[in-house]
């Protein structure tokens, strides 16, 4: 196609053309001959080239493809994240690795509960975490959110349930520096708790056990805060059936730290406290317990109100008199608390004396009180009645500065 235009104006850049109907056309100076000068005419052939547009074309699509290969079809996946061990108090959790395609991550967030409870550091490297301080027997929900340049993904929540004192499945032992008979042994204890056993030591590792305290495995094991004990420790899960406090297992500690016994960790009640106090002052005799409601009529009227749960006061103020005896006198009062000792150990038959040593059962189905000189032990109450008659069967007085006495149950 051949068209004629009007050169109109000429400038370094553009040139005017003017067609035959007045319309203007700015036109590049370059592409005329140099020659040329307003009102010159100049003719253009025009034309379509298709061997251009088609290899455009083709060239324009083979970006597309590029394009929709590398960025549209392969996308940031959500992180799957599982339990990979549990204990009483802590959790440890793993995931797969991360997979972004062609973004760039932001951030990887850990939610306990729904709440956040912190970032993952150098979230492409690791791949599991330990959740400590969690309350026993207690259930759980984790969930990771990825955060990247082509949006946010979110795990499955993770529902966990941290183990009973009893459940020992979740202990895992990293042995160290030990015999081979005592390893052997250590084994077989570990085996029968339903424990585990690793041996390096990993973020699963609850425990280190070991009898010198030397390695690169004990190292590790420091440097981890992981506590390292004896092989003790794993025989008293055992005899305990419950997982028990490291303070008096580690390889420095002393062993009377060490709790024995069924129900290990409970108060003692003020009774069982007392009576260790009593046996730790290495008393040559004890003293027998009497219940209140086992004691005579007589004696339990002079009872007054109760100063503790173990100890009663008895008051000086005498008894009221007995029924009359064959003889027909009336059975004298008890001895006042002021009564030496050795007087009334005269007066007692030798079958009557102090009770010394363990007291047996049969011992403590009667009422019985023995004189001391702070208390009335187990002696029986009648004996007094027949001791303290003379001759003439007069009860003796009391004595006018008798105190309280103390009976101890």
């Amino acid at each position: 196609m051949l068209i004629s235009l009007t050169v109109g104006k000429v400038d370094a850049g553009v040139a005017v053309l003017l067609t035959e109907d007045k319309r203007l056309i700015e036109f590049p100076s370059i592409l005329l001959p140099p020659s040329i000068t307003s009102g010159s005419i100049v003719d253009i052939t025009v034309s379509r080239n298709f061997d251009s547009e088609a290899a455009a074309q083709k060239s324009f699509q083979t970006l597309q493809s590029s394009i929709l290969s590398t960025y549209g079809q392969k996308s940031p996946q959500p992180p799957t994240i599982r339990c990979r061990n549990a204990t009483q108090t802590s959790v440890v959790l793993e995931w797969d690795p991360i997979e972004l395609a062609t973004a760039d991550i932001r951030s990887l967030s850990l939610y306990r509960n729904g709440s956040k409870a912190g970032n993952i550091p150098k979230p492409m490297e690791m791949t599991s975490t330990k959740m400590s301080g969690l309350a026993v027997d207690t259930e759980y929900n984790f969930q990771l959110v990825l955060r990247t340049s082509a949006g946010v993904y979110s795990s499955e929540k993770l529902t966990v349930r941290t183990h009973k004192m009893t459940d020992l499945s979740g202990i895992t032992v990293t042995p160290g520096m030990m015999a081979p008979p005592l390893r052997e042994s250590l084994s077989g204890a570990i085996d029968r708790i339903g424990a585990k056993i690793a041996e390096n030591v990993r973020i699963d590792t609850t425990h280190f056990v070991c009898m010198e305290g030397r390695g690169r495995e004990w190292e590790k094991a420091m440097e981890m805060n992981i506590p390292v004990v004896r092989p003790e420790w794993v025989e008293g899960c055992e005899r305990e059936g419950r997982i028990v406090g490291v303070r008096g297992y580690y390889l420095n500690a002393d062993p009377k730290l060490r709790q024995v016994g069924q129900g290990v960790g409970l108060q003692q009640s003020p009774q069982r406290q007392q009576q260790q106090r009593r046996e730790s002052q290495g008393q040559g005799s004890s003293t027998a317990s009497i219940p209140n409601n086992q004691l005579p009529n007589r004696s339990r009227q002079d009872i007054g109100t109760p100063t503790s749960a173990n100890n009663l006061r008895v008051s000086n103020q005498p008894p009221p008199p007995s029924p009359p005896s064959e003889g027909g006198s009336p059975a004298p009062p008890p001895p006042a608390k002021d009564t030496p000792k050795a007087e009334i150990d005269a007066q007692l038959s030798p079958s009557e004396s102090t009770i010394s040593g363990p007291v047996s059962p049969e011992a403590t189905s009667a009422p019985s009180y023995g004189a001391s000189s702070d208390r009335i032990d187990q002696q029986p109450y009648q004996n007094f009645n027949a001791s303290n008659q003379g001759d003439g069967g007069t009860p003796p007085k009391p004595e006018e500065n008798a105190s309280m006495v103390d009976v101890a149950l």
